[in-house]
């Protein structure tokens, strides 16, 4: 009863903020789940790397489609629609793979990984947006704040989503964890439509479809940025890493999971901290000079990962270690372009920019997953790490590019 009270007692602004992070958390869940599922389900079944990256091509390309549209969609109708709406569809693809194993075919995983990918694009932009539109205009430390939190916590549990995925393989096969996993979001979203506002991230004024591409120079520049850094991250990561654990290092499912879920654990746990780390204590919030500084200390990681095992110099040390390092360091990296894309979107119709942004975010882990198989099929991990060196240079003279708004001030 006191922690009723309590929860009554609490701002409008921040019991939507609870709602909005509990069902962004209760989706990544699955996500990270599902997506460690396929993965090891189907290097088991003694699919290609190559093979196992181009069943999350419908994923990876529908979420650019998706935050395009989704953004405009979520500017017209509300952004509790687009959240409600992405919860259900998730709910949807988790059904499509609850058929027998005989029935399990690539296309119907590549299709239902599609109609997934439309639905994490539509709960992220959804969530992201919504922050914009509960904090005050001008608390920009509090906007850096609840952006990390709901960013990191996220990661957090999308690493546990990756454990949970391979734990519910080892228990319950395929089927039944697929099963558990739509149970479990079919009473979040049951949930979410009795208690999300109604008019959460409307605009006053309904913008047309042509203005789902963004205008605005800032926000061109932190997008193409963004793109490369996410795809300098899944060029090496979703596909490369796990099947390199399990047939080189001879870990088992179970123990790949785990492992990749301690990591993004670790990284949502850093990109919490990352308005401490990078300038809460001067009074200041980051531009596009601190994401360049960033990005050009993450570059040198994967370069450095490379050159270890090129050189045959420790590579399960220099593997696994440089990939703890790579984590902090991107995780800083993730959290600054987090803030800086929600601080300059337009105050009206926040999704249309988020969205188009995310559009890009998509793009960079669509090229990065494609990359993945191909690269590391056809040239093994140490080139897979040198492209990410590579895309994560790009990204740092792009954020370069970025002006600096006046308002960016605590």
């Amino acid at each position: 009863m006191t922690l009723l009270k309590g929860l009554k007692g609490l701002a409008p602004e921040v019991r939507q903020y609870m709602v909005v992070t509990s069902n962004y958390w209760a989706f990544t869940l699955t996500d990270g789940a599902l997506r460690m599922l396929v993965v090891l389900h189907f290097h088991q079944l003694g699919y290609s790397p190559l093979q196992i990256a181009m069943l999350f091509l419908f994923y990876e390309f529908f979420g650019v489609v998706t935050n395009l549209v989704g953004g405009w969609l979520g500017a017209r109708l509300g952004l509790n629609k687009t959240m409600n709406i992405g919860l259900f569809l998730q709910i949807i693809a988790l059904g499509m793979l609850l058929v027998p194993t005989a029935l399990l075919t690539v296309p119907l995983v590549m299709s239902a990984q599609a109609v997934s990918g439309i639905a994490k694009d539509l709960n992220k932009m959804s969530a992201k947006s919504a922050i914009k539109s509960l904090v005050a205009k001008g608390q920009d430390g509090t906007l850096y704040r609840w952006i990390a939190l709901l960013t990191g916590s996220k990661n957090t549990l999308k690493g546990v989503g990756f454990f949970m995925g391979g734990l519910l393989l080892s228990l319950l096969g395929f089927q039944g964890a697929i099963l558990f996993m739509a149970i479990m979001l079919l009473a979040v979203w049951v949930f979410s439509l009795i208690k999300l506002k109604q008019d959460l991230g409307r605009s006053k004024a309904k913008p047309k479809f042509s203005q789902i591409f963004s205008k605005s120079a800032a926000i061109n520049y932190l997008s193409a940025a963004r793109m490369f850094l996410f795809g300098a991250r899944d060029v090496w990561f979703v596909v490369a890493l796990p099947v390199y654990l399990s047939s080189q290092f001879d870990w088992s499912h179970t123990f790949v999971g785990g492992f990749l879920a301690l990591w993004i654990i670790g990284y949502g746990v850093v990109q919490t901290l990352a308005p401490k780390i990078t300038g809460s204590k001067t009074g200041s919030v980051p531009t596009g000079s601190t994401a360049f500084s960033w990005a050009l200390i993450l570059a040198m990681i994967p370069a450095l990962i490379a050159s270890a095992l090129y050189f045959n110099v420790s590579p399960q040390i220099a593997l696994l270690g440089g990939l703890l390092l790579f984590g902090v360091i991107f995780a800083i990296n993730s959290s600054l372009h987090s803030f800086l894309i929600v601080h300059m979107a337009s105050d009206d119709g926040v999704s249309l920019d988020v969205g188009f942004y995310y559009m890009a975010n998509a793009m960079g882990r669509l090229i990065g997953t494609v990359l993945s198989g191909w690269i590391y099929q056809a040239y093994g991990l140490e080139i897979c790490l040198m492209v990410s060196a590579a895309f994560v240079i790009a990204a740092a003279f792009l954020s370069l590019l970025i002006p600096k708004p006046a308002s960016l001030q605590t």
